[in-house]
């Protein structure tokens, strides 16, 4: 099953768990949140390539047959430590809007705003021409930098002689 996956049906069943200590295996997850309801599928996501290939990620999604289960578990579980972390426990679809409202920035004075979204979707990618003119705002900051500490440079020289 894709984690990033979500219909709307299955979404309000489903919960994101977060902030997973390493430690914490598959089995021990289920062992977690087994007493809220019936499991009817759960993501454990480990690292797919590089040097900690094999190891969690530190967060899984866990679904249930209801609704009602999922939100008993997000209640009781959400803050809850484990090998002293506390674990952060939302329905899946409340993940993608706190993402979401949480990744906004405001730009600073001659740079694009990007705004990022984990939902897929294109409204919140920029655009060709966006990023071309955010390369170029940097760009420009970036010599403004470079000539202005250069002329403090020449400016502490000419000082010590």
């Amino acid at each position: 099953m894709d984690p990033t996956f979500t219909n709307d049906e299955s979404s309000d069943k489903r919960i994101y768990v977060g902030n997973i200590d390493h430690r914490i295996s598959e089995a021990t997850l289920l062992k977690m949140f087994s007493p809220f309801g019936k499991i009817e599928a759960e993501d454990f996501l480990l690292h797919m390539r590089g040097p900690k290939r094999g190891e969690p990620r530190g967060f899984a999604f866990v679904q249930y047959s209801t609704k009602e289960e999922a939100r008993v578990a997000k209640e009781k579980m959400h803050g809850r430590l484990a090998c002293g972390r506390p674990l952060i426990v939302r329905l899946a679809c409340e993940k993608t809007v706190v993402e979401t409202s949480e990744k906004i920035s405001k730009p600073k004075p001659g740079e694009v705003a990007i705004r990022s979204t984990r939902s897929g979707g294109t409204s919140g990618q920029m655009s060709r021409s966006a990023k071309i003119a955010a390369i170029k705002n940097k760009l420009k900051s970036l010599e403004e930098d470079s000539s202005s500490s250069a002329k403090k440079q020449k400016q502490l020289e000419a000082n010590s002689s």
